[in-house]
């Protein structure tokens, strides 16, 4: 139980734990913004192409209710609620294409602030005089090294 216990911390104090808790925290958020980009924004187009109804309306009734004659219901509609599984799947597409392009963008960012030979930002005219000075005290480093080696 002990080592359990340990294993247990050292997977809380190493971060794993956490991450993984920002993550969902952050995940959760996120799907909200993606639930109303997909509620607010994308469908009311579909919803012109489809019918004032919209997509999760379609279905297919394979059996209808039956009553008896007082009017009581004997067995319910048997119905195949196609819409629904097509909205699921239109939703999940738009999710997945949003989520990739968002990805997309905080790669090319991340790799952006990575590279080193992008220099958006000028370097500062104290730092370039310093490097200049390096550059000039290696050569000259270099010259006399070369000196003393043809004079030997």
């Amino acid at each position: 139980m002990q080592k359990l216990i340990k294993e247990f911390k050292e997977f809380a104090v190493k971060g794993n734990l956490i991450d993984l808790a920002i993550g969902i925290i952050i995940g959760t958020a996120f799907n909200k913004i993606v639930s109303a980009l997909v509620e607010h924004v994308i469908m009311p187009p579909f919803g012109l192409v489809f019918g004032e109804q919209g997509m999760a309306q379609y279905r297919w009734v394979l059996r209808d209710a039956q009553y008896d004659s007082s009017g009581s219901l004997t067995s319910e509609a048997v119905i195949l609620s196609y819409g629904i599984f097509l909205q699921a799947c239109l939703d999940f597409l738009i999710v997945a294409v949003t989520i990739f392009i968002i990805i997309r963008v905080f790669n090319r960012l991340r790799n952006k602030a990575e590279d080193e030979t992008e220099q958006e930002v000028p370097t500062p005219r104290d730092i370039q005089l310093m490097a200049e000075m390096r550059d000039i005290m290696k050569q000259q480093s270099e010259t006399l090294e070369r000196i003393e080696a043809q004079g030997k």
